[in-house]
């Protein structure tokens, strides 16, 4: 999730409906810290660490031997189920988290040995697991609790089911590469332009420091990353990058004010709290797993196995 992306909670309310809002003795209170903080309230030190220790994780895994990214990111997916699931039952909603689990693992296991139509396969028989399975809690909130399910099951795993699809070819490794190393380049692109010349307000309801210049440079150095790697590693037409690029810009930025939108209508700041500096596993997929079925249909079109 790009800095200019980032979602903080709306103020709390008191009993009375008005705002909480702390008084100057308790901001002097509060502990200082001497870690760089960015622009996001992030620690910058700490979210850079975790940021490079993920990559190295996803490209040696995708180096050494394909099927072990699968399993990366089957767990990875997993945990991104659970931190969802938790989220959403902050704002009352109960999404059944024992076939979602299941399913997730067979979306994934399915997307690897029968492809689309796996994947998709595998997505309906989790929704309907979702269905049945929410029936023995009875008839109080069923719609919305199974409503919660099908979203998590088609927002996470079915969504993550394309990155799959993206390695199972020869070429599967770099494919893979090739879309996260933009999405990347997509957030770090945005992150600076938003820095140095952030301006105009793109979604301010939903993510006040998103901007209009961050997209641009967001978009710009998505070209600039993806253009070589078409060409030079799965040999597809240059002008196939300037379009890869610019696309998975937009369906990064998707990403990101989508899950943005949830925390906020959720009045959460993160998905969780286990990377440090970056929230949870879901906050760090927000941006990927739009740009997985975007770059698996282009990649489909421009560089067809």
């Amino acid at each position: 999730m790009s800095e200019d992306t980032a979602a903080f909670p709306a103020p709390e309310r008191g009993a009375q409906g008005s705002s909480a809002v702390p008084s100057s003795e308790d901001v002097a209170q509060l502990p200082t810290t001497d870690q760089p903080v960015s622009r996001a309230g992030r620690n910058l030190r700490a979210a850079i660490g975790v940021g490079v220790g993920l990559v190295a994780v996803v490209v040696a895994s995708l180096l050494m031997w394909r099927p072990a990214f699968l399993g990366v990111l089957t767990a990875a997916i997993l945990v991104a189920v659970v931190e969802l699931a938790r989220a959403l039952a902050k704002g009352g909603f109960s999404a059944p988290l024992v076939p979602l689990l299941v399913g997730a693992f067979a979306m994934e296991a399915l997307a690897w040995t029968r492809g689309p139509t796996g994947l998709l396969t595998g997505f309906f028989l989790t929704a309907l697991a979702v269905l049945l399975w929410r029936l023995a809690g009875g008839p109080v909130g069923y719609r919305k609790d199974a409503a919660a399910g099908v979203l998590t099951a088609l927002y996470v795993p079915f969504l993550a089911g394309f990155a799959v699809l993206l390695l199972v070819p020869d070429d599967g490794a770099a494919r893979v590469l090739a879309f996260i190393v933009t999405v990347v380049a997509s957030d770090v692109g945005g992150y600076a332009a938003g820095v140095l010349f952030g301006k105009h307000s793109m979604a301010p309801s939903i993510s006040p420091k998103k901007s209009w210049e961050g997209m641009a440079g967001s978009v710009l150095a998505c070209m600039l990353v993806a253009t070589p790697i078409i060409v030079l590693a799965l040999d597809g037409p240059w002008w196939g990058g300037l379009l890869f690029g610019a696309a998975l810009a937009v369906s990064a930025t998707v990403g990101d004010l989508a899950e943005s939108l949830i925390k906020r209508d959720l009045r959460i700041k993160d998905m969780g709290d286990l990377l440090p500096g970056h929230g949870g596993i879901m906050d760090r997929l927000d941006s990927l797993l739009p740009s997985a079925a975007t770059a698996y249909l282009l990649l489909a079109v421009l560089v067809p196995v």
